[in-house]
C-alpha cells in the first residue's frame, strides 16, 4: 500500500469502487478569521435578559429591548453598531452591585425669563431642549427641565424637582456605580445656542457613584467561548486587573483564545498621565477622551468597532472615523504636545477634523514597560497584536489542515510519496510557503532572513513532536513621515 487512506479499509474483500475524499489540499491561501465581539455593560432591572446571559446582538434596537431603553449596555451598542454594524456582536449584562451607590447632581435656575426661548442641555452629548415663555419663573423652568429629561428615556439619568427647592433640578443615573461620576451635563454645546434673557442654571456635576459590577463575573459567564474583541465599561483597577489577568492567560500558548480589550477615560490631561503610567498589559486599550461630552463607556464601544470592524491585521487605524462621537470643546481640546504625552503614557488618542469629527489618531495598549521595568515597545500598537494573533490562527489552521493524521519520520527515509509521512524538511516548506502567503497579504517581510533563522527540528526526547522557532519579521505601518525641505533663494 503506498496510499495512506483515511477511510477504505486496506484489507477490503467486497467488490466495488470506493472513493473517499480528502480535503488536506482544498484551499490555499489564507484563510478568513472569523470575529466576535463582546459588550459587557449593566442593564435595568426587570428586563427580559437576564444578568450573565451572552445574547447576540444584531441591532441597536434589539439591545435595548434587551436590557432596557437607557441602560449602560444599550448606549453602548448604539455606539458600536453606529461604527460597525456588520461585525457579529454579543451582550453581557450584568446587575449593579448591591453595595453600590448612585451618583448623582443637579441644576439650579435662577429667572425669571425676560424673553422667551430654549434651554438647550446636553446630558451624556444628548441634547435636551426645555422651551421657556417670557416672564416664565425658575420653578417653571426648572419642571420643565425635568419633564423634558424624562421624556428621552435613551438618558443614562433620570430627574425630579427637588422637593425643597422647587427652582433645583435633581438628576439620578440609572445605574449604581462609579460611571455614573463620568455623566457629563453642560448647556449650549453648539454655536447658535443659548439660554433665554434672564435665565441661568448652575450645574452640580453628577458625583459620589461608587462600587462598579464585577467583571469576574462576566468572565465566568463567557467560559471558553473566543470573543477577538471586548468592550469594557469599568476602568476602575479591580475590574482591569481582573480582565488583564484573563486576557493573559487566553493569550497563552495552551488556550490560544486571543482577544483585546478597549475601554475609555474621561478627565484632565494629567488624570490620564497618572491612569495610563498604572497600567502596562498588552492586551488592553484605553482611548483618553478627555472633556468629550459621550459617556466613557459610549467612546470605548465606538472604537472597539472601528478597530474590529478593519478587516486587515496589520493595517493603522488612523484617520478611521468614530461616528457619532461629540468632540470636547476646543478650548479642552488637547494640543498635540499633550497628545504625544499621553501617547508615551499608554493612553490612545483621537483626534477633530475640520467640521468636528472625531477620528482615531493612533491606537496603542498600555503596554510599557516589561518585567525588568525597562521602557520596552514590542507591544506598543494594536496592530502588533492583531497582526501576532492572525499569524497563529493561520499557522494552525494550515497544518491542521494539511497535516491532520500523519506519521512523522526522519529527513532521509524512503517512503512512497502517498503516504501521510511528515519530516522536518517537510515542515518546513510548509513555513515557507506560509510565509509567502503572509507576504504577499501584506503581514510580514524580508523572506530570506525567515528563511535563515527559521529553526524545525524533531524533539530529541519525543520522537513524536516537532519543535519550530518562526522569526518573522512584522510589517510596519507609515505613522510619520519626516521631510526636510532645503530651499535656495
Amino acid at each position: 500500500m503506498t496510499i495512506s487512506f483515511n477511510e477504505i479499509p486496506v484489507d477490503l474483500r467486497v467488490p466495488g469502487v470506493y472513493i473517499e475524499f480528502d480535503n488536506s489540499r482544498a484551499l490555499s491561501g489564507l484563510p478568513g478569521q472569523p470575529h466576535k465581539i463582546l459588550v459587557i455593560g449593566q442593564r435595568l432591572a426587570g428586563t427580559p435578559v437576564a444578568a450573565e446571559v451572552p445574547t447576540l446582538i444584531t441591532s441597536a434596537a434589539q439591545a435595548e429591548v434587551a436590557w432596557g431603553r437607557g441602560s449602560m449596555i444599550a448606549a453602548m451598542f448604539r455606539a458600536l453598531k453606529a461604527a460597525n454594524p456588520r461585525t457579529e456582536s454579543w451582550g453581557l449584562a450584568l446587575d449593579d452591585d448591591v453595595a453600590g451607590v448612585t451618583a448623582a447632581g443637579q441644576l439650579a435656575v435662577t429667572g425669571p425669563a425676560t424673553a422667551a426661548g430654549t434651554v438647550s442641555l446636553y446630558v451624556a452629548g444628548t441634547r435636551v431642549r426645555a422651551a421657556v415663555a417670557d416672564a416664565d419663573t425658575a420653578t417653571v423652568v426648572a419642571a420643565a427641565i425635568v419633564a423634558a429629561i424624562n421624556a428621552d428615556t435613551t438618558l443614562p439619568v433620570t430627574a425630579a424637582v427637588n422637593g425643597v427647592d422647587d427652582f433645583k433640578a435633581d438628576l439620578t443615573a440609572r445605574h449604581k456605580g462609579e460611571g455614573g461620576n463620568a455623566i457629563d451635563l453642560r448647556l449650549n454645546y453648539r454655536q447658535g445656542e443659548a439660554l433665554p434673557a434672564g435665565i441661568a442654571i448652575a450645574i452640580t456635576p453628577l458625583a459620589a457613584g461608587a462600587t462598579n459590577p464585577d467583571v469576574a463575573d462576566a468572565i465566568a459567564a463567557i467560559g471558553d467561548t473566543q470573543y477577538h474583541t471586548l468592550v469594557m465599561p469599568w476602568t476602575d483597577d479591580a475590574n482591569l486587573d481582573a480582565l488583564e489577568l484573563e486576557l493573559t492567560a487566553r493569550w497563552g500558548p495552551l488556550v490560544m483564545k486571543e482577544g483585546h480589550a478597549f475601554a475609555a477615560v474621561r478627565g484632565t490631561h494629567g488624570a490620564l498621565i497618572t491612569f495610563g503610567a498604572a497600567r502596562n498589559s498588552p492586551f488592553l486599550t484605553v482611548m483618553g477622551e478627555g472633556a468629550a461630552p459621550e459617556a466613557p463607556w459610549v467612546w470605548a464601544a465606538a472604537v472597539a468597532g472601528i478597530d474590529a470592524a478593519e478587516p486587515d491585521p496589520a493595517r493603522p487605524r488612523q484617520t478611521l472615523l468614530l461616528p457619532g462621537l461629540l468632540p470636547a470643546a476646543e478650548a479642552d481640546a488637547f494640543t498635540a504636545v499633550e497628545r504625544e504625552l499621553l501617547l508615551g503614557s499608554g493612553i490612545a488618542t483621537a483626534f477633530v477634523a475640520p467640521g468636528g469629527t472625531v477620528h482615531v489618531e493612533r491606537l496603542i495598549t498600555t503596554y510599557q514597560l516589561n518585567t525588568q521595568g525597562i521602557p520596552d515597545p514590542s507591544y506598543l500598537d494594536v496592530t502588533t497584536l492583531r497582526t501576532l494573533a492572525y499569524l497563529r490562527f493561520s499557522t494552525r489552521q494550515r497544518f491542521a489542515l494539511k497535516f491532520p493524521r500523519h506519521k512523522l519520520a526522519d529527513d532521509g527515509t524512503q517512503f512512497s510519496p502517498g503516504q501521510a509521512v511528515a519530516t522536518p524538511s517537510s515542515l518546513r516548506l510548509e513555513y515557507l510557503a506560509l510565509f509567502r502567503d503572509w507576504e504577499f497579504a501584506g503581514l510580514v517581510e524580508g523572506f530570506e532572513q525567515f528563511k535563515d533563522d527559521l529553526l524545525v527540528e524533531r524533539d530529541a526526547g519525543d520522537p513524536n513532536r516537532v519543535n519550530a522557532q518562526l522569526p518573522p519579521d512584522l510589517i510596519n505601518q507609515l505613522r510619520v513621515q519626516a521631510t526636510q525641505i532645503q530651499f535656495r533663494l
